[in-house]
């Protein structure tokens, strides 16, 4: 019978792999946490209609790369392309954005049926933080601080750098957008397949064409930093105020843009160049509009994906991935029927009295030889032998596994004490 194999693009998180994203989730939770951010759970799945009302039905994302289906009901649900969206519906749903601050991160699976590759899979994982009712730049600003915390945090900052631009208002936007339509009409017949399509419905992501064919036609375009109101151009200004303030360092880059429909003002990028064309590790920016589109009170927003994938890929290729040693502190090797049944009880009473150990007892019958070939395998530092002689006198044996020294015999009475002095638990 053949074998089933899974899905592609969609992989398997092995014990290893599944350790290190469980750092990287640790690393940033700590950062996160210094600045009073709190954890949400979304559900992966959710109503077709919240991607076409927040992404945009004219979007990559939404035309080509949603996993979508009807439910028996004739319900049409999707499995979530990205997480702003899900929090958004959240907040809204559950009273949690009207007049009040919020500041929420979550990370998990999102999925895009795309080309898988390295780096880039159609089911991912992200970690997603939103900052809801902040108006100001500071917040802008306090966001990147935050990140390129956590980028120290990782030993990366020296492998990423912050480029920034603004999208302006939802108004001048719009203006621009027309010059943009007018201007690429004009040299039409030299665009791609591409951005033909997104001409009329999202020109500003002409803009982020990777063609190099495209790169002389697209740098003679207009510019949206030339064609920013004048609230717009000054909270651009305080936010790069704020970053030169505590250096920070960025480059503006005009041509950067968002492929989702409900950005504006200030949008960012960390990128880099160790990772090939997938240069992008986090993206963000703020996005005024989205809460009131989807049904709720007009709320000024912020938030940033972060690629768990490409994190890892990073610090891989800067020789920053180490796997930590995930290896019980105890092995209980137990020889005899009285012994096993007695070193389960033991077992127990252990993880209750020393909670900070890691405690693996042998199971399954086996020889004492075969028992310390599992010990050692198992990276532990201690063995605790139990055999028939040590069930006759009460006593058990305790023997270092990574260190020079004798073995000691205690009393079971006394084990528990004794284990706390001989070791630096």
């Amino acid at each position: 019978m053949a074998k089933i194999q899974a899905v592609r693009g969609f992989n398997d998180l092995l014990p290893a792999q599944a350790r290190l994203i469980q750092v990287l989730e640790q690393a940033v939770r700590e950062v996160l946490e210094q600045y009073d951010y709190h954890s949400i759970t979304l559900p992966i799945l959710e109503k077709t209609e919240l991607f076409l009302r927040s992404i945009g039905e004219v979007t990559d994302v939404v035309e080509k790369e949603m996993y979508s289906f009807e439910d028996r009901n004739g319900d049409s649900l999707t499995l979530r392309p990205e997480g702003t969206a899900g929090c958004v519906r959240a907040g809204i749903e559950h009273g949690l954005l009207h007049n009040q601050v919020q500041r929420l991160w979550y990370m998990g699976p999102m999925f895009r049926y795309e080309r898988p590759q390295k780096g880039r899979y159609r089911q991912f994982y992200q970690i997603g933080v939103e900052t809801f009712g902040l108006m100001g730049p500071d917040i802008d600003a306090e966001m990147l601080a935050m990140l390129a915390r956590l980028w120290k945090k990782l030993g990366l900052s020296a492998q990423v750098k912050l480029q920034i631009n603004s999208l302006g208002s939802l108004a001048s936007r719009a203006a621009y957008r027309e010059k943009l339509i007018a201007y690429f009409s004009t040299h039409q017949w030299q665009l791609d397949e591409d951005s033909q399509r997104r001409l009329q419905s999202n020109p500003l992501r002409i803009l982020d064409s990777k063609n190099p064919a495209m790169r002389e036609l697209i740098e003679k375009a207009p510019k949206l930093t030339d064609h920013l109101d004048a609230e717009s151009r000054g909270h651009f200004n305080q936010l790069k105020g704020y970053l030169d303030s505590i250096g920070v360092e960025y480059e503006v880059n005009p041509y950067l843009v968002r492929g989702l429909d409900y950005y504006s003002h200030t949008v960012f990028e960390w990128v880099t160049d160790a990772l090939g064309s997938q240069g992008t590790v986090c993206a963000g920016g703020r996005y005024n509009g989205l809460v009131e589109k989807l049904g709720g009170s007009s709320t000024p927003a912020i938030g940033f994906a972060i690629g768990v994938e490409r994190m890892l890929l990073l610090m891989e290729a800067n020789n920053l991935l180490t796997i930590p040693a995930n290896n019980p502190d105890i092995y209980l090797i137990l020889v005899g029927e009285q012994a096993e049944a007695y070193g389960f009880k033991l077992a127990e009473q252990l993880r209750d009295s020393l909670p900070q150990l890691k405690i693996m007892m042998n199971a399954g019958t086996a020889s004492m030889k075969n028992q310390f070939k599992r010990a050692d395998k198992s990276g532990a530092r201690l063995a605790i032998i139990i055999g028939d002689d040590e069930m006759a006198s009460s006593v058990a044996t305790i023997k270092f596994l990574r260190e020079d020294k004798p073995q000691v015999v205690v009393s079971f009475a006394e084990l528990i004490r004794s284990l706390l002095a001989l070791t630096s638990f």
